[in-house]
Order: C-alpha cells, then sequence, then structure tokens
C-alpha cells in the first residue's frame, strides 16, 4: 500500500494536486479512514492487491483529469456529517460551515429558545446546511422545522438521498426562489445562492466539473441571483425573523445596501480565510 502512495505522490506533486487526495482515494477503496492507512498495517492477498492496484490507478488517472475527490469518493466532509456528492450537486465547501455556527447560536440565546421555530435553507443543494441545522439543534434541544429549497433535480436527488441517509424531517421543495412556498412565514432564512460573477476565473476542477447553475450570480458583479434570493428572503422572514447569506468576499458592501431597505443594520462577517463571506440581518 505504501509503494502505491509513494506512486500517487509523484504523479499529484507533478500535477499540483492535494497528496492529500491520494490518501483520500486509497482509503475510500479500502473502506477505512485515511488515519488508519498510515496508523495500521494492511495486507492483503496477491490477487486483492492487483485488483486494489488496478482501481487505484484508475482513480488516480480521473483526479488527474481534473474530477474531484468528492465526486469520485461519492463523499463530501460537513461538520460532524459525511454527505452523498457526485455530478449535478455542488461540493459543500468548509466555509460555509461557519453558517451552521450562526444560526445554531441564534436559536440557542433567543428569549423564547423553548419555543419552536422554522428554518427555511434556500438554494440547498446537497442539504449540507439543511441537515447540519436539523441535526445540531435536535442535539441542543433547540425545535427546529427545515424547508430546503433547491430548483435543480439534479441537486434535490443528492438533497434526498442524504437527508434519508440521516432520518430528518427536513421538508423538500423543489423550486425556484423566487416562486417556492407563498404565504409561508419563517423565522429564520438561510441562503447560499450561487454569486460567483460569470467572468470570474474558477479553478479548472470546478469550471469542469461542478455545476456552474450553482456557481455563477451573473454578469459584472455576480449579484443578479444573490439579489434573488434576498427578494425572497424578505418575503418569507416574519417581522423579527433572522437572515443570513453566504456571498463573494467582495459583495458585502452591496449586500448590505440591499437589505437595508427591509431589514435592520446588516452586519458582514469573516470566513476562515479572513474574507468577507457571510451577511446578516434582522427583518424589520
Amino acid at each position: 500500500m505504501k509503494e502505491l502512495l509513494r506512486a500517487a505522490f509523484s504523479q499529484f506533486e507533478k500535477n499540483q494536486i492535494a497528496l492529500v487526495d491520494a490518501e483520500l482515494l486509497l482509503a475510500h477503496l479500502l473502506g477505512v479512514s485515511r488515519k488508519q492507512i498510515h496508523s495500521q498495517l494492511i495486507e492483503l492477498p496477491e490477487d486483492e492487491r492487483e485488483k486494489i492496484s488496478a482501481e487505484y490507478n484508475e482513480l488516480i488517472q480521473q483526479r488527474l483529469l481534473g474530477r474531484p475527490v468528492q465526486y469520485i469518493t461519492a463523499s463530501a466532509p460537513f461538520r460532524y456529517l459525511d454527505l452523498a456528492v457526485g455530478e449535478g450537486v455542488l461540493i459543500p465547501r468548509p466555509e460555509t460551515e461557519l453558517i451552521v455556527d450562526r444560526v445554531i447560536g441564534v436559536l440557542n440565546s433567543s428569549s423564547d429558545k423553548d419555543l419552536p421555530k422554522s428554518v427555511i435553507d434556500l438554494g440547498a443543494g446537497s442539504g449540507a446546511i439543511s441537515i447540519a441545522i436539523a441535526s445540531e439543534a435536535l442535539l441542543k434541544g433547540l425545535k427546529v422545522t427545515v424547508v430546503a429549497v433547491e430548483k435543480s433535480a439534479e441537486a434535490a436527488l443528492w438533497l434526498n438521498k442524504n437527508i434519508a441517509k440521516y432520518d430528518l424531517p427536513i421538508r423538500v421543495v423543489i423550486d425556484d426562489v423566487t416562486t417556492a412556498l407563498p404565504e409561508v412565514k419563517a423565522d429564520l432564512v438561510v441562503a447560499n445562492p450561487p454569486y460567483i460573477p460569470d467572468h470570474e476565473k474558477l479553478p479548472l476542477e470546478v469550471e469542469r466539473y461542478e455545476p456552474a447553475i450553482a456557481l455563477r450570480g451573473g454578469p459584472v458583479d455576480g449579484m443578479q441571483i444573490p439579489q434573488q434570493f434576498i427578494q425572497a428572503a424578505q418575503r418569507l422572514l416574519k417581522s423579527g425573523g433572522f437572515f443570513i447569506i453566504e456571498h463573494h468576499e467582495k459583495q458585502g458592501e452591496l449586500i448590505r445596501k440591499i437589505l437595508a431597505q427591509d431589514f435592520l443594520p446588516a452586519q458582514t462577517h469573516a470566513d476562515l480565510n479572513g474574507r468577507d463571506r457571510f451577511t446578516s440581518a434582522i427583518r424589520r
């Protein structure tokens, strides 16, 4: 196994691919954790070694062609979750985990936290945010109902698969945010819209494999789609309701300006790299 890893490391290093991907692919094939690859002596019969070697080389070639490791393994970590992902759904990013922290913090610090709260997740994708909020609220004894809104039928397949895996009563609505949930009012709305400006260059593996519908926010400043999500939140939130949206690092001021009409003064928050990434506000 060590020889397989060394060969993969060499290829990945030449192609500027993270070496951890080689470990993740081998761990996936062997059905062990990445840590176990190094901490345990894994011995296999000769015929099994040859089979693993051939399959591993196939996965390595897929990665060298740019296919994301999460799509190859059909798995992506998010907080305490292991989500099923594949072509057609955005791979959840570590930065987005901070949205969940904010929402759980708001729920936990509410003066009426013993009362049930309704949460709407706009642009739910794989279900990362919805499932994390529902599961972590449950662990803390917080009563929440969660509705996940996603317009892509392809992404909704992964969304439903992940909800079923964690056996949570999350309602899925396959609709555009501009028309979803008429007459509904919620306590919290969370949004992770496509926000990358159409002209902005992306890493090849993102551009080639991940769905543009989940990435691109429109021409020039990329605010066309985020603005639709904000308008949806204005419609869906109760007075005093909490809103948080993920956005491009250059969109914070634009987001706050739009929110000023119907929300109390908004606050922009930094991501793990210190870049402006989220803005939150309370509905008037």
